[in-house]
C-alpha cells in the first residue's frame, strides 16, 4: 500500500493503518530498534511504542516522508530504552561506542543557545553525506545512524572490519573539517 494511502488511514482514524504500516515498515522498524538494543524482546516492544507513537501523532500532523517519520519516532524510542537499559545495567556497547565516535566530530547541540546554528549544522551534514561515494556514505549511516556494530557492517559489506573501521575513521575526520570549515566550532 502506499504511504499517503496508509496516512489517510491515520487520518481516518482506521485500525487497519496499524496493521498496514506493520506489513509495509515492520521490518524496517525492528531493523532500527534491534540495531540499537540487540534484544528481540525489547525490540518489539520498541516497534509497538513506535506504532502507538504514530497512532497519536497523525493526526494533527501529516508527515511529509511517512517511511523518514517512522524510523525516526523508532529510532528515538529505541534509544530511550537502550539509556534506561544502560543506566540500570550500566552496559555500553555498540550505542555508546557509536555515539562516543561520532562525538569527537559532531557538536554538542544540547548546548547551542543558536536554533540556527543547528540548522547551519543540518545543512551541512547532509551536503556532507550527499558528496561521500556511495560505499563510505552507506557504512556511515549504517554505523552512527542504525548504530550498528563494526563486525556487521564489515559482514554485509563484505570487507574486513578493520577496512571499515578506517573508512569511518577517516569519514569522521572529513566531517570534522567540512563543519569546521563551516565555521562550526567543535
Amino acid at each position: 500500500m502506499e504511504d499517503q494511502k496508509i496516512i489517510k488511514l491515520y487520518m481516518d482514524r482506521s485500525e487497519n493503518a496499524i496493521s498496514e504500516t506493520d506489513k509495509k515498515y515492520g521490518r524496517y522498524c525492528h531493523y532500527i530498534a534491534f540495531g540499537i538494543l540487540q534484544s528481540e524482546e525489547d525490540a518489539k516492544e520498541c516497534v509497538n511504542d513506535a506504532y502507538f507513537r504514530v497512532w497519536n501523532a497523525i493526526p494533527p500532523h501529516r508527515p511529509n516522508c511517512f517511511k523518514t517519520f517512522l524510523g525516526k519516532i523508532t529510532r528515538g524510542l529505541a534509544l530511550n530504552r537502550w539509556e534506561k537499559l544502560a543506566a540500570k545495567k550500566r552496559r555500553g556497547g555498540q550505542v555508546s561506542i557509536a555515539l562516543d565516535e561520532l562525538a569527537e566530530c559532531i557538536p554538542d547541540t544540547q548546548n547551542t543557545e543558536d536554533i540556527s546554528e543547528d540548522i547551519v549544522i543540518k545543512d551541512t551534514l547532509n551536503r556532507f553525506l550527499d558528496s561521500l561515494p556511495s560505499e563510505a556514505r552507506n557504512i556511515f549511516v549504517r554505523r552512527y545512524w542504525y548504530l550498528l556494530p563494526i563486525k556487521e557492517i564489515a559482514k554485509e559489506y563484505r570487507l574486513s572490519e578493520n577496512k571499515v573501521a578506517v573508512i569511518l575513521f577517516r569519514t569522521r575526520k572529513k566531517l570534522k573539517d567540512e563543519l569546521e570549515k563551516e565555521g562550526i566550532l567543535l
